[in-house]
């Protein structure tokens, strides 16, 4: 029998949700907004004029995004050390082209001098994709502005809820509904692509893992067994995800799904809970939660038959929820401290273990597709709200909803230029 009360926290909630009768707390439908708590004690003094010709405003979205960042400070350009210019125009077929240049104020120098073009509909992202330029050029490491994050809210109360899972742009505006259902949805997942999103779904009144392209609303069915269909995730090159599935017997193991031909590989096989798989970024390897030591921590098992897990996570009692970064250096996973569930992160190669969030009740890391940010769920005055956190810890954010809940975030990978400007 499980203990509820031991499971009752972080990514294992979600899987009591699923064994347990849904109780899944109210969350509401929402744009998301941004607030900074923290920032780096330095930051870099950065002027935006405004763009001529510009009705969108683009250069007010630049701002807003580097000054969440956490590592610039935008304002005037007297006292600033780098100065953006810009200005925008329409061409006959109705694209929106964008000229911009970034200059040191202190040397004098022309840093960049670059065009971007994109369709009407697509403004918001050639400016996240400015913004992008700009990170990379003065900080001289990538940012994930031009991304996407899903997230799943809840609006009303039971026994008439309605579960969205909707995708907004990285700073939690321009969000769109995904789905709507009237029973709980949960574990949205990106495939590599960003076309598609894995998740799960009880719109049949029992659990079942579907995936959807994001743009055109197709979705299929690709795991309705009896009992626990959980926590899917891709795999790098696209063509499987691992699950989460229960014996007859109801007890959990992680398999591998390949989704064209619906092949099942059982990757785990053990009398404990085998739970929340996720891949290494190479595929070779896939990371998971088990409770085979007694309580919840990580192991990390070759994908060949016959492998044995390999615990990887030692510190404290409770750690759970495994999310790889993308450079494979980097754990970060749920933890328990002083009684309150919050993200921490594990450096791979030493083992070194950092708390990152402050709260009571922090879940469902997720990181950006820089590995620069962890997106998490947390609880703040007894609301879902959705929190970021930078790998090194310096770097805040609380995404709340304008109203009701949010919980679960997916942070999507890079997208083409080609794709992006659509």
């Amino acid at each position: 029998m499980i203990d509820i009360k031991k499971l009752a926290s972080g990514a294992w909630a979600m899987l009591c949700v699923a064994l347990v009768g849904l109780s899944a707390p109210p969350v509401a439908e929402a744009q998301l907004q941004v607030d900074i708590t923290s920032g780096v004690t330095a930051p870099i003094p950065i002027a935006i004029e405004n763009f001529s010709a510009d009705p969108q405003r683009s250069a007010e979205l630049i701002r807003r995004n580097l000054a969440r960042s956490g590592r610039f400070l935008v304002g005037e350009r007297t006292v600033s050390d780098y100065l953006v210019t810009g200005r925008t125009s329409v061409g006959a077929d109705g694209r929106t082209t964008i000229d911009f240049e970034l200059l040191n104020l202190l040397t004098g120098q022309r840093l960049l001098i670059e065009r971007i073009s994109a369709s009407p509909a697509a403004w918001r992202n050639a400016a996240h994709r400015i913004s992008d330029r700009l990170y990379q050029k003065i900080i001289g490491a990538r940012s994930a502005f031009a991304t996407r994050i899903a997230y799943v809210s809840v609006d009303g109360q039971p026994p008439s809820q309605r579960y969205q899972l909707i995708v907004a742009d990285s700073d939690g505006e321009n969000a769109k509904v995904i789905l709507k259902s009237r029973l709980p949805l949960m574990s949205p997942a990106w495939s590599p692509d960003g076309e598609w999103l894995a998740y799960v779904s009880f719109e049949t009144r029992s659990a079942s893992v579907y995936v959807q392209r994001v743009r055109t609303a197709e979705r299929r069915r690709v795991s309705s067994r009896a009992g626990v269909n959980n926590a899917p995730t891709w795999s790098p090159d696209g063509s499987r995800l691992a699950l989460t599935l229960s014996s007859s017997g109801g007890n959990l193991d992680v398999y591998l799904l390949d989704i064209a031909s619906g092949a099942l590989t059982r990757l785990t096989d053990h009398p404990a809970i085998d739970t929340e798989p996720e891949w290494s970024p190479d595929g070779t390897q896939v990371y998971f939660t088990s409770d085979r030591a007694g309580g919840p921590q990580i192991y990390r098992v070759n994908i060949e038959p016959g492998s044995r897990p390999q615990r990887i996570t030692f510190a404290g009692a409770y750690n759970a929820r495994p999310r790889v970064s993308p450079n494979g250096r980097l754990l970060a996973m749920v933890t328990r401290e002083e009684g309150a569930y919050r993200i921490a992160v594990q450096d791979l190669g030493n083992g070194n273990v950092r708390v990152l969030s402050k709260s009571r009740q922090d879940e469902s890391p997720y990181f950006s597709p820089d590995g620069g940010t962890i997106v998490y769920a947390s609880r703040e005055r007894g609301q879902g709200v959705l929190a970021t956190v930078s790998a090194d810890g310096l770097i805040a954010q609380r995404l709340a909803a304008d109203r009701g809940e949010v919980r679960e975030p997916a942070w999507g990978p890079f997208l083409p230029d080609a794709v992006a400007v659509q």
